[in-house]
């Protein structure tokens, strides 16, 4: 009924089901009473808008500074709500070690910091990280001393800006692309996930607005088949030297990714892997190059290895068509053969503008974040132009 605000409930626990309809009494009876701090507010305040209370207010005052937007406008309402519940909820989960990622907590992280950015986007026109910055600070400010501490605001706001600013780079192109779909299914669906990161939430929101529904079994079944392509293209696809699929093993391969990727920024596009080897305790990696590095450029390695790492970056992949994988400009061995189709790793929220990309049939760790810190220990001439260097992950 829409007449009242519920404040709380109270459940009254004295059954348990046992089969066959059936329930029996429980030894040990409870009562369970939900309820929640904004509606308690709300409701002592005497108004049924949680987003009055003192809970809120700060947090939609930051988001009318930042969208030139008035809460009061009812066409606003909804919008500045939603930004409001995702960015506090966002603010919280970062405070509580949360990192956005692509899987279990850290996912629900990331949706909900991508649903708040396209529902400011919609208040305003646009979204700047330093919007979610004002927000998250409101959030911030208003719990310091009870949940949240002020003292955190940077290394929080870190996390969100960064989340942000690579989300804003795919947003654009991926909301271009549903305004090009004329009737959405559950291929079209998945292809905005994986080539533009938008949940399957975020894409049913979009089309639900145009009438539009998204069949979830075949959603489901999309999904199924990437995984059995992924599966079925990891074999004969660059095995890479591993020893085996350990963590250990799994976060030096990543890093090995990033040691080429590096090591073709500080040196040059000459650099190719012309031989690797990793264990549990080292990746060894060959590349032509006519001496051996400099300490500057050891270092200068080093740093943008781990510069990446700290940055938490997510390592995605893409299966597609080597021709167009090729395209890419996704680093292969010329003279190895692929399938037709070939899984492309890269690093980055964005295929076009990721730190490395390869032709490569994994694993890899799911973001940068989990390999820790690497160096360099050992290089060495192990022939006419060419290096071998030597590299661990520190404990």
């Amino acid at each position: 009924c829409g007449r009242y605000l519920e404040i709380g409930n109270s459940v009254f626990i004295q059954y348990k089901k046992v089969g066959d309809g059936k329930f029996e009494e429980l030894p040990q009876k409870n009562l369970d009473f939900g309820g929640g701090l904004e509606r308690l507010t709300a409701s002592a305040n005497h108004d049924p808008d949680v987003f009055n209370t003192d809970l809120f207010v700060y947090e939609i005052k930051a988001i009318e500074e930042v969208s030139g937007k008035s809460y009061h406008n009812i066409q606003n309402k909804p919008l500045m709500r939603i930004i409001s519940d995702h960015i506090k909820s966002a603010t919280f989960l970062i405070d509580a070690g949360v990192v956005p990622s692509n899987k279990e907590k850290g996912y629900v992280l990331r949706k909900f910091l991508r649903r708040a950015a396209i529902k400011i986007r919609k208040l305003k026109g646009e979204f700047k990280p330093d919007d979610f910055v004002i927000i998250s600070e409101a959030v911030i400010n208003t719990y310091n001393g009870l949940y949240l501490d002020v003292g955190k605001i940077e290394e929080v706001t870190k996390v969100i800006t960064e989340e942000i600013g690579k989300f804003s780079i795919t947003l654009e192109k991926g909301l271009k692309e549903t305004e090009k779909i004329q009737k959405i299914d559950a291929q079209k669906a998945f292809d905005l996930y994986q080539s533009y990161g938008f949940p399957l939430e975020i894409t049913k929101e979009i089309f639900s607005e145009k009438g539009q529904t998204i069949d979830l079994e075949e959603y489901k079944k999309e999904f199924e088949k990437h995984r059995d392509l992924s599966r079925t293209t990891s074999a004969g696809v660059f095995k890479g030297g591993l020893a085996d699929h350990s963590p250990e093993v799994v976060k030096l391969h990543t890093a090995t990714h990033l040691l080429l990727a590096s090591l073709r920024k500080v040196l040059g596009e000459h650099i190719a892997q012309k031989g690797q080897n990793i264990t549990k305790e080292r990746t060894r990696f060959d590349f032509p190059n006519p001496e051996k590095l400099t300490e500057d450029q050891i270092k200068k390695v080093e740093d943008l290895i781990n510069e990446v790492i700290s940055k938490d970056l997510h390592v995605n992949f893409k299966i597609m068509p080597k021709s167009e994988a090729e395209k890419t400009g996704a680093i292969h061995a010329f003279n190895e053969k692929y399938a037709d189709t070939v899984k492309v790793y890269y690093i980055g929220d964005d295929l076009d503008n990721a730190f490395s990309k390869e032709f490569c049939g994994g694993p890899h760790v799911s973001h940068t974040g989990e390999i820790g810190h690497v160096r360099i220990i050992k290089q060495e001439k192990v022939g006419s132009g060419m290096i071998r260097i030597y590299a661990v992950i520190e404990k």
